[in-house]
């Protein structure tokens, strides 16, 4: 029997008449395909331009090709490279699959989903959420402006998956030994300005210190700003050794807004995170600026198809 060729198939589609449901299933299935080629372009067309990654030479010849990646030989070290050496995605492999996968990232797919998806294992799944969203969530704002927002949020610490334990282990997720923020907690600092830009920073355990914000957020700052956070005294202290313009809401006390003056975009987004953070059914703290900035780069919307988070994640850091 004789295959039927796409010119056939694509005529024989165009006089059928397709129902919703149908049509959704087909575009589903179009979306789903990805060409080998198509990944191996996005990565090079990324790395157009790039100097050596070992010693930044702009100088390089052509030597060969290996995984399906053009190699480079820098003429000032010798030394050879690909357009992923020194990038998060270097020596990965099953670049058939890369798109599809990327596109369970932005629907915030689990990790046995994104494997049924991909048609990977499950630990090579979660082996590529952790090299793929790092690097795409080093695309962060430089600096905030004008009037900002700052808060943090804790979580109680988590060793899921570690083999060694400094304590005691916990049923089902458990409660910390002691009340209130203490040295079992991970703090999350966030800083939103009134644009929607925003920055997160994994500050370590127990209550943010003044040290600490001055070591996240000063250089992120401008002279200009308006800081404005709850009355925890380490914000008063780092905007006094700072010299910043500092307003402080008293939420403890039940007053949440001031006019202008309140924390509810801040607020907001750690809502949002911790709703969104449900799905994953707990994760581990060495793990949770990944994931902070996975959710602050769906947040922000600008990197919206699998293409551009491939280029994003494929750059050099």
């Amino acid at each position: 029997m004789r295959s039927l060729t796409f010119s056939k198939v694509f005529g024989m589609l165009t006089t059928i008449s397709l129902s919703t449901a149908e049509l959704a299933r087909l575009r589903e299935w179009i979306a789903g395909i990805a060409h080998p080629g198509e990944c191996i372009a996005l990565i090079e067309q990324a790395a157009r331009g790039r100097p050596c990654p070992h010693c930044h030479c702009l100088r390089s010849h052509r030597c060969g090709q290996a995984s399906g990646l053009q190699r480079f030989r820098c003429l000032g070290c010798r030394r050879s490279y690909n357009a992923l050496t020194g990038t998060p995605l270097a020596r990965l492999r099953k670049k058939e699959h890369w798109l599809t996968y990327l596109q369970c990232v932005l629907d915030s797919r689990t990790v046995r989903q994104a494997a049924a998806v991909t048609g990977v294992h499950r630990t090579t799944s979660f082996r590529w959420r952790h090299r793929f969203v790092p690097g795409a969530a080093r695309d962060r704002p430089r600096q905030l402006s004008a009037i900002v927002e700052a808060d943090e949020t804790y979580r109680l610490e988590s060793q899921k998956g570690s083999r060694r334990l400094d304590r005691p282990a916990r049923q089902r997720g458990g409660v910390a030994r002691r009340r209130g923020i203490n040295r079992e907690h991970d703090c999350l600092l966030v800083a939103r300005d009134r644009s929607g830009q925003t920055l997160d920073f994994h500050t370590g355990r127990g209550q943010v210190t003044a040290t600490q914000l001055a070591r996240c957020l000063r250089p992120v700052l401008p002279a200009d700003v308006l800081l404005i956070s709850d009355s925890a005294a380490s914000y008063r202290r780092f905007c006094a050794d700072a010299g910043l313009t500092h307003e402080t809401v008293n939420v403890s006390a039940g007053v949440r807004a001031r006019g202008a003056i309140h924390i509810q975009n801040v607020n907001a987004w750690h809502s949002r995170f911790k709703s969104w953070l449900v799905r994953f059914r707990g994760v581990a703290s060495r793990y949770l600026a990944n994931y902070s900035g996975w959710q602050r780069m769906l947040d922000a919307r600008c990197l919206t198809t699998p293409a551009c988070l491939l280029c994003a994640a494929a750059r050099l850091g």
